[in-house]
């Protein structure tokens, strides 16, 4: 029940490749409870975005990136289209009166993941904080998101995305002053949403 006078919080949720489609339901799969949860929605009240990525694209890179690791991610890559198109949807909410614009929030997991961290680098005014859970970055992208703060999740036995990525990029935004925290979950694949969500 949204209450006139208040602004809300909004939580951008991207979703991981296995989800990708035109279906408008998939991307729903992981942490899609969470946002629905009524206690939470009571607790947390806010408005949540959930675009669907296109079974062709992949939110940041215009393909899959060859390698996962933080030193051989894409540089300088222009927005992807579908980012654009995000970033347009996400600026029609920024424009409502109800939207509180110091409580925007992203979280995105495994390829959303790695769109987290390109978002927060391309729009850090934007993000008050970034939730990056098992995704990966070009580390020396990091700088121009250190007034977002971080909290990046990953398991420590992930073999599809390595935790590599995600313990570089904490040291690096550490080391630029950023606000961050990392936790790892040991023994955890590259599902560490679950236990992140918890």
């Amino acid at each position: 029940d949204m209450k006139k006078s208040e602004k809300y919080p909004l939580v951008l949720f991207l979703h991981g490749a296995g989800e990708r489609g035109n279906d408008n339901e998939r991307q729903l799969t992981h942490g899609g409870q969470m946002f629905l949860n009524p206690v939470n929605r009571e607790k947390y009240p806010a408005f949540v975005l959930a675009p669907q990525c296109p079974e062709t694209g992949y939110w940041a890179y215009s393909a899959r990136p060859e390698s996962f690791l933080p030193n051989e991610m894409p540089l300088n890559e222009p927005i992807t289209p579908i980012f654009q198109t995000v970033k347009d949807l996400l600026d029609t909410y920024l424009a409502m009166p109800q939207v509180d614009k110091s409580r925007i929030y992203i979280v995105g997991l495994s390829m959303g993941g790695m769109g987290t961290f390109d978002m927060a680098v391309r729009f850090p005014e934007v993000f008050a904080a970034a939730v990056p859970i098992c995704g990966t970055v070009n580390v020396a992208r990091l700088k121009a998101a250190k007034s977002v703060k971080f909290r990046i999740f990953h398991g420590d036995a992930d073999n599809v995305v390595t935790p590599e990525g995600s313990r570089a990029a904490y040291r690096t935004l550490k080391k630029t002053g950023a606000d961050v925290e990392y936790i790892e979950f040991p023994g955890c694949n590259h599902g560490s949403w679950n236990p992140a969500f918890n």
